[in-house]
């Protein structure tokens, strides 16, 4: 069975930085889709970044791009996304999710394995 764990999380002032860690088990790490996705409160669940281990492709939502890096390490089944320059928008828990096929552009919400989310706070 396929677990995922965040950890990371926190609170900040705005400009600050964070860094998740998502550590993985259960499944062929190396393989897989590894996404970051956020759901502030009274908004839809959206993905922020993805890497697919297997080939190392990436994906960055536009609001994040060039602030947020997502990288792997496959040794310890684990992936970061370090956040940079945090805004209040920011503000969101933070989940990460795992998925055998790379999905081109974007990180749908269709992924098959959740973890339970870790929170994020940006205050001005």
């Amino acid at each position: 069975e396929a677990q995922l764990v965040e950890s990371g999380g926190g609170l900040v002032q705005a400009g600050g930085s964070l860094r998740l860690s998502c550590t993985a088990s259960g499944f062929t790490f190396s393989d897989f889709t590894i996404g970051w996705f956020r759901q502030a409160p009274g908004k839809e669940r959206e993905g922020v970044s993805c890497i697919y281990n297997k080939e190392g492709f990436e994906y960055y939502t536009e609001s994040v791009r060039g602030r947020f890096t997502i990288s792997s390490d496959n040794a310890k089944n684990t992936v970061y996304l370090q956040m940079n320059s945090l805004k209040p928008e920011d503000t969101a828990v933070y989940y990460c999710a795992a998925d055998p096929q790379w999905w081109g552009s974007g990180c749908p919400l269709g992924f098959q394995s959740w973890g339970q989310g870790t929170q994020v706070t940006v205050f001005p």
